[in-house]
């Protein structure tokens, strides 16, 4: 089997820079494994936020994460800057998946790759919903399948 190449920062249309801490670096002297999921949540949370299609406090309808994943392809350690890029590579009618590349400071190909998939409910009855009209065009604009390369 061979490993997969990283993706390359043309890939993604939308960037968040995220500062590594001190306190992510593990005993083996890079960021830990888990601090990625972080980096992940973060990006997909930040972008829904700064585009009014998530209020922690008003939003009736809510994303809930059924799959995610990461596959590691670089080091990341205090105190680098991760370049978390964003794009939709599949947008359903009440899910959407996610794909987020790491990149390490300014290098072109990823440090990581993820995924996150989100099934969107009410927030009450946690049962799907369908996603809005705002939501489904302003994820049109960050949508782009992923290169089979």
């Amino acid at each position: 089997m061979s490993r997969p190449l990283p993706p390359m920062r043309s890939d993604y249309p939308h960037f968040l820079a995220i500062p590594t801490r001190w306190n992510d670096n593990d005993s083996y002297g890079h960021v830990n494994n888990a601090v990625y999921y972080y980096f992940i949540d973060t990006v997909v949370n930040c972008f829904l936020i700064d585009n009014g299609l998530l209020d922690l406090k008003t939003s009736t309808t809510i994303g809930l994460a059924v799959d995610t994943g990461c596959k590691f392809f670089d080091s990341v350690e205090y105190p680098d800057i991760v370049q978390a890029g964003l794009r939709v590579t599949k947008l359903g009618n009440s899910s959407v998946t996610y794909d987020i590349g790491l990149f390490k400071n300014d290098k072109d190909t990823a440090a990581a790759q993820g995924h996150f998939v989100h099934v969107y409910v009410d927030e009450k009855t946690r049962r799907p919903v369908k996603i809005s009209d705002k939501m489904r065009e302003t994820l049109k604009g960050i949508h782009k399948e992923e290169s089979t390369a």
